[in-house]
């Protein structure tokens, strides 16, 4: 049914069904503006608190490398709000359009690459550097052009094993060519800032990735764009039949994840340092951010990013616990098959499927008798009459 509804709406579809006959002089129930309003009321309601609580998220990631001053601990910050942007990019185009995409490292890659190249050849550095974000966002969005209109022209099972492919030409590339140093990789220029406040300009700005990520994200979601997205998730072919062109939809969709994903590669490689081909194009890069998106749930808005708060800050604490650097992947490994078997939906997908027979038995309690009915159970089209029935 959600696919049918999915579909309908992003092709425009309209409800041919026959509405019941009114009378124009008859007068509408006193009643029903009452419930209108009070169903207003009750949605600003539920609204104020979330919009309190998003103020409070904000304002407690402002203010936690004032707070939390180790540099071990912004480290992980860092690297952790990357991983916020670049899960929420990876989910904007695979988790609405259902493709998934192996081969986001050669955007994260490319991001990188163009970062320390430009600023060597250009002389920048220190807060200069990081104007050339968006131009690193730009030229793997280009590159995401070409990539994408030879992988898209096939199905989903596929178009894995092609950009897995195209991922293994990439790594290969950067091992071999002049301008990416080979296999010794090219050196980041290193800002001259006071070591106790080091990480901070790297921390704000990786925040303000991340918050444009989910930003972009729910912009998406929320128009005819996405809807046509989540249409091809649901049933492509239905889709296309309906006027949805799928190819420019999901081409845009790639272009745009490829630009958020090159610059959170800058920023990266400009915090760490160096690019070196092996960590750059990192296959255990695609396979985390894919966990991230699949723990909290996939083509939803938070999960992507509950799955990168929770998952990379506990990988680097076991990378920094552990003797052994592999007991963490291999842990990680475990949870991934975990998710997978008894959580396919995701954490946040699955807590709503368990809240939601709470949250109905107190909007009945709140709404008795025929008024909880009408709220609680959804809106019922009548069918159009059989051909040759008599009304």
């Amino acid at each position: 049914m959600t696919s049918d509804r999915a579909t309908g709406e992003a092709a425009g579809e309209q409800d041919t069904s026959r509405q019941p006959d009114v009378d124009p002089g008859r007068a509408a129930p006193a009643t029903e503006p009452l419930i209108t309003e009070t169903r207003i009321a009750g949605q600003l309601r539920s609204r104020t608190p979330a919009l309190a609580g998003l103020a409070v998220l904000i304002a407690v990631f402002a203010l936690f490398p004032l707070v939390f001053t180790n540099p071990t601990v912004t480290t992980i910050a860092v690297v952790t709000l990357i991983f916020v942007a670049v899960a929420s990019a990876w989910n904007l185009f695979s988790g609405f359009s259902g493709y998934l995409s192996l081969g986001h490292a050669v955007f994260y890659g490319t991001g990188a690459y163009f970062l320390v190249v430009a600023a060597k050849d250009w002389n920048l550095n220190g807060t200069a550097v990081f104007w050339l974000l968006p131009l690193a966002g730009a030229v793997a969005a280009l590159l995401a052009v070409p990539l994408g209109l030879v992988a898209l022209r096939v199905r989903r099972h596929t178009f894995v094993v092609i950009t897995i492919a195209f991922f293994f030409i990439a790594q290969l590339s950067a091992s071999n060519l002049t301008v990416t140093g080979g296999s010794s990789g090219l050196l980041a220029p290193v800002p001259n800032w006071a070591p106790a406040t080091y990480n901070n300009p790297f921390y704000y700005v990786g925040l303000l990735l991340a918050v444009a990520a989910v930003a972009l994200s729910v912009l998406i979601r929320r128009s005819r764009f996405g809807l046509q997205l989540r249409a091809i998730r649901d049933d492509e072919d239905r889709a296309a039949g309906l006027g949805v062109r799928a190819m420019p939809v999901k081409l845009g969709a790639l272009v745009l994840s490829a630009f958020i994903t090159g610059m959170a590669g800058g920023l990266w490689v400009y915090f760490i340092g160096q690019a070196v081909p092996q960590f750059v194009f990192d296959p255990l890069f695609d396979l985390a951010v894919v966990l991230m998106a699949f723990f909290g749930g996939l083509g939803t808005i938070a999960g992507p990013v509950l799955g990168a708060l929770i998952l990379e800050p506990t990988q680097q604490y076991l990378y920094l616990q552990q003797s052994n650097g592999y007991e963490s992947e291999i842990l990680f490994g475990a949870l991934f098959l975990v998710v997978i078997l008894f959580l396919p939906r995701g954490v946040l997908p699955t807590a709503g499927e368990w809240l939601t027979p709470a949250r109905l038995g107190r909007l009945r309690a709140a709404w008795p008798g025929r008024r909880a009915d009408r709220i609680a159970q959804p809106v019922q089209r009548s069918k159009p009459p059989a051909a040759g029935s008599t009304s």
